[in-house]
């Protein structure tokens, strides 16, 4: 809903449909308040969080993080930006950076997470927005937790059918999806169980096929008709881990590009190799996703091992 920049008023609690979730128990968005034409304080619940994301390594998971900063996109979207129910978020680029020492799990520690947004780059058609911007400060407590950087457009239905082009009907597309393949082993990506490997292995070293269950509850809380970005960054992170085995990292941060959609009923492949230290010394690993021979995305991970 759209409000004068003076307005405090804060919205109500966050409905499923405006995170884009089926699923209530996966909606970790509380409260939305607008503190100016285009700054928001967005406060997330992490009292459920763990049966999603559990801990890794003593930590709370960064992709908890990056999840919850994902579910502000349509909230703002829907709510503050005029956005129908039912148009398309594009994502263009995303990046994170997390305080690890920050994530190290507390049963202390409180639930409540809070997000200060700045929407930038405001791009409209008519009343609502076409394309956005947005920069995130989260944290907890009073403790900074880490940032985040993203920009997207916003399609309406009839546009996004003609840009997939045969491919926008979610429920012919994961019908139509690869058989579920092999798991990588867990330990290699670390994991404890095969269950949320996204990862298969091919006979080259550091080169594997993105194994898409359809039937996963995070990943295709709803029907989708391509391959999830959260699935494409968590397929990031695996490979990542895989390549530092066996040392255990964590994903502190990650930087996306997402070139070209992912299709469910072609393999996608994934190859991993080290980069250049970053700035601080820290391990990088570059992942690349290739379909029909086509770049489709990209993340440059930085890695910090547990505290």
């Amino acid at each position: 809903m759209s409000r004068p920049a003076s307005s405090k008023a804060a919205l109500s609690l966050v409905p499923r449909k405006h995170v884009h979730k089926d699923d209530p128990d996966q909606v970790l968005l509380s409260r939305c308040e607008r503190i100016s034409d285009r700054t928001f304080e967005i406060t997330a619940d992490w009292s459920r969080a763990h049966a999603l994301f559990p801990v890794r390594d003593r930590h709370d998971d960064p992709m908890l993080l990056v999840e919850t900063v994902r579910q502000t996109f349509p909230l703002l979207c829907h709510d503050a930006f005029e956005v129908p129910l039912g148009h398309h978020l594009l994502w263009e680029d995303f990046r994170y950076s997390a305080r690890t020492p920050a994530l190290l799990a507390d049963p202390d520690h409180p639930t409540a997470v809070d997000l200060k947004v700045v929407c930038k780059d405001v791009v409209r058609r008519g009343r609502r927005a076409a394309a956005l911007a947005l920069g995130i400060i989260v944290r907890r407590g009073g403790i900074h937790l880490g940032t985040a950087h993203t920009r997207f457009t916003i399609q309406a239905p009839a546009v996004y059918q003609r840009l997939r082009q045969g491919r926008g009907d979610a429920h012919a597309m994961m019908s139509g999806a690869l058989p579920l393949a092999p798991p990588a082993s867990p330990p290699d990506v670390g994991l404890d169980t095969f269950h949320n490997v996204v990862l298969s292995p091919t006979h080259i070293p550091r080169r594997w096929q993105l194994r898409v269950d359809v039937h996963h509850p995070l990943f295709f809380d709803h029907p989708v008709d391509h391959a999830p970005g959260m699935l494409l960054m968590e397929a990031a992170r695996q490979a990542a881990q895989a390549v530092s085995h066996p040392h255990r990292v964590l994903p502190a941060a990650m930087e996306v590009t997402f070139h070209r959609y992912v299709e469910l009923d072609t393999p996608c492949l994934i190859e991993a190799h080290p980069a250049p230290h970053d700035p601080h010394g820290r391990p990088r690993v570059l992942v690349i996703m290739r379909q029909d021979d086509d770049e489709r995305f990209n993340a440059l991970v930085t890695l910090a091992r547990p505290a």
